[in-house]
């Protein structure tokens, strides 16, 4: 019996030497001096719209509205592959990080890569497509015909705080596990608002002026969602899916999985899918 078990722990202890087992640290991202590059795109002279991309990886960006230019501003990095590329082909405009080469789990303590744009006020079919990374986006006042957002793991405030100036017929927002604010969207002027989300924390404001109907729609994970909704402002929203906790104020009307407030001028139809969470309807 000794024997077998002895035979047992031999074959045991020989196979587990046999296996290796890697266990990945964080690994210490190599950097340059801090480099600074302007980022300087003169208006367009024929085209109608431009279609700019913003392509985005870690970091922190900003956009503002305030340039005479289509795009100004800078980009301060000390990884060098982070410095940023420039295509022009006409009226369709790309910016994007360099190439990144992951060797295996970063360590960002040490990295710096920061966009500070403005932006120019002609029509723009604006597109920003980012990975984990930081962002403070103000877009009042500017005239964006199409807003699309496709970003991972983000940190993001995005506002309207002055009209956009022309009808935007589309504005997309597709994130990770996030934490999303978005304010005056009443301002934007969008005819549709598609919001895609997972597991986080999301605040849609839905403050400005709200010049005509529009449709909202929400699909999100298990999250914290926050409707701000001006009184007076007519609104219907449906909520679908699973199980969630909602909360709202005095001022609206529950009918089953509707909500309803009533006010006058254009009115916001809202239809929410979400798997689970807390949804609250404040003002």
């Amino acid at each position: 019996m000794y024997r077998k078990i002895f035979v047992t722990l031999l074959v045991l202890s020989l196979a587990l030497t046999a296996c290796s087992f890697h266990i990945s640290l964080p690994i210490a991202q190599k950097t340059g001096p801090t480099q600074v590059d302007d980022i300087a795109l003169p208006m367009p002279s024929a085209a109608e719209t431009v279609d700019l991309t913003l392509s985005f990886g870690a970091g922190t960006l900003k956009l503002n509205p305030g340039t005479d230019s289509l795009i100004a501003g800078t980009a301060t990095y000390n990884v060098e592959d982070f410095k940023p590329e420039v295509t022009v082909n006409g009226d369709i405009v790309r910016i994007e990080q360099g190439n990144w080469q992951l060797t295996g789990i970063p360590d960002m303590s040490n990295v710096k890569n920061e966009w500070d744009l403005s932006l120019g006020n002609m029509p723009l079919d604006l597109n920003i497509e980012a990975g984990a990374y930081k962002a403070e986006y103000e877009f009042g006042g500017l005239s964006l015909v199409n807003l699309t957002v496709s970003d991972g793991a983000a940190d993001v405030e995005l506002a309207f705080s002055q009209p956009n100036e022309v009808e935007m017929a589309l504005f997309r927002y597709q994130t990770g596990a996030s934490n999303v604010t978005l304010t005056g969207l009443a301002n934007a002027n969008f005819a549709s608002l598609d919001f895609n989300s997972g597991a986080g924390n999301y605040t849609l404001d839905f403050s400005g002026e709200l010049k005509r109907d529009a449709s909202v729609n929400i699909e999100t994970g298990v999250s914290n969602m926050t409707l701000v909704i001006p009184a007076g402002l007519p609104v219907q929203i449906t909520v679908e899916g699973g199980l969630s906790n909602i909360s709202y104020g005095a001022g609206w009307d529950k009918n089953d999985n509707v909500y309803t407030q009533a006010g006058s001028g254009p009115a916001l139809t809202i239809v929410i899918e979400m798997g689970a969470g807390n949804l609250t309807i404040t003002r």
